[in-house]
């Protein structure tokens, strides 16, 4: 904590200490957004949200869970969604194919996951728009604060006179961080010396995926991120139902979010459930609704 308030104080004795005009615009952008950073680790301890908000890509959501392919351009991106999710995505060895933002579906272990192939990241992949002239900010004091968050792709939209503070405002507000993982493709064209180096990598899985090595793995990797959880519905009288499982975040994995996840009426109508799996200590048992289940519990629900 004593460091955090050390850096803060440097900070802002570099802030006193810079004189304010067009030419400290940029530097001083970079230090405010620093200076944001380091309070909100003070506050929270640590920065759990980071992200962005604003315009981007409308795609409808499909599906139990969503990944996106995330990458610098020709890194194998469309590729890879063509081969996971059998959707067309365009193909070349050369930069900027994917323009727009491309989904597909591919199924695992009962879950459909939507997959989007996005335009890939370049440097300086921030455009700024505003509909009033700006006297406190520039297009460079901009791209510089949102590189201090690690936005290196945005659309930054101002329709009022913003100053700096009240762009990391926004920035702080919006942002949200995600798991990530790293699908290090094209494994099939270095040594194995070079892919020692790379399992040094944190969540990083080897792929191919012009020659479907280790998609497999990929796959196993995503749903172990995902955190899903598998619920098997047991109909009375009858044996579960294991072709369809119901889907639930492991953050939301209650009686009462299995209810809703099939439709709200069944909480409505709802008396206790027959659970039969690794969440009860005896097989079956009764529980109520704010029973956690686990992954591929079999559930029955009694009503009123």
């Amino acid at each position: 904590m004593s460091t955090v308030l050390q850096k803060i104080a440097e900070v802002e004795n570099e802030i006193a200490r810079t004189q304010k005009n067009k030419a400290t615009n940029y530097h001083l952008g970079l230090l405010k957004a620093k200076l944001a950073k380091l309070r909100g680790q003070l506050i929270e301890g640590s920065c759990k949200r980071g992200g962005g908000g604003g315009e981007g890509f409308d795609v409808s959501k499909t599906g139990d869970a969503r990944v996106g392919l995330v990458g610098f351009p020709s890194v194998g991106k469309s590729t890879l969604l063509n081969k996971l999710t059998g959707t067309f995505s365009e193909v070349a060895a050369y930069e900027f194919t994917t323009l727009t933002c491309v989904p597909g579906v591919f199924k695992y272990k009962g879950a459909k996951v939507q997959l989007l192939d996005l335009p890939g990241i370049i440097e300086g992949g921030i455009s700024v728009t505003h509909t009033v002239p700006l006297t406190h900010l520039d297009e460079e004091t901009v791209r510089s604060i949102c590189q201090e968050y690690r936005i290196m792709n945005a659309q930054v939209a101002l329709r009022c006179d913003a100053t700096a503070d009240e762009l990391i405002d926004v920035i702080e507000g919006n942002r949200l961080y995600v798991p990530c993982v790293y699908a290090i493709n094209k494994i099939d064209q270095i040594t194995i010396e070079e892919l020692d180096i790379l399992q040094q990598v944190p969540h990083y899985v080897p792929i191919s995926a012009q020659m479907e090595l280790n998609l497999d793995g990929l796959l196993e990797k995503i749903w172990e991120y995902l955190d899903l959880v598998r619920v098997y519905t047991k109909p009375k009288g009858q044996i579960p139902d294991y072709t369809a499982p119901v889907i639930l975040n492991s953050s939301r994995s209650k009686v009462e979010d299995f209810c809703m996840r099939i439709h709200k009426s069944l909480l409505e109508e709802f008396k206790q459930a027959i659970v039969w799996g690794k969440s009860v200590k005896h097989n079956p048992q009764k529980v109520g609704r704010e029973h956690q289940l686990v992954d591929e519990d079999v559930v029955q629900i009694i009503k009123k």
